[in-house]
């Protein structure tokens, strides 16, 4: 058994620490680079999202509706990341504390 201040001070703490901040950077950056894509999109190139697609849809109504599944999925991305490696990592170092 260790202590907290051990365990907070452990090389497997830290790498968990490293990993996790790592993952949720990447995913913040890919989810800025579809929203500010989209926007920069509407800025720079409104005539590219006015075109028509079909009776009624321009382009930007499913590339809008694009970014918002980008988004969803991200975070499913995450959410299965830390029920399948995190969480298991964290209850494993946790389980060697003492009370």
């Amino acid at each position: 058994m260790q202590s907290a201040r051990d365990l907070l001070q452990s090389p497997e703490f830290r790498r968990i620490v490293r990993r996790r901040w790592t993952i949720a950077l990447l995913l913040t950056a890919a989810l800025f680079v579809a929203y500010y894509g989209y926007v920069l999109l509407i800025a720079l190139r409104p005539e590219l999202l006015a075109r028509r697609i079909g009776a009624v849809t321009t382009l930007g109504i499913p590339l809008g509706v694009g970014v918002i599944v980008v988004a969803w999925t991200l975070t499913a991305v995450y959410v299965l990341w830390a029920n399948r490696r995190y969480d298991p990592e964290v209850e494993r170092l946790k389980s060697g504390l003492e009370s």
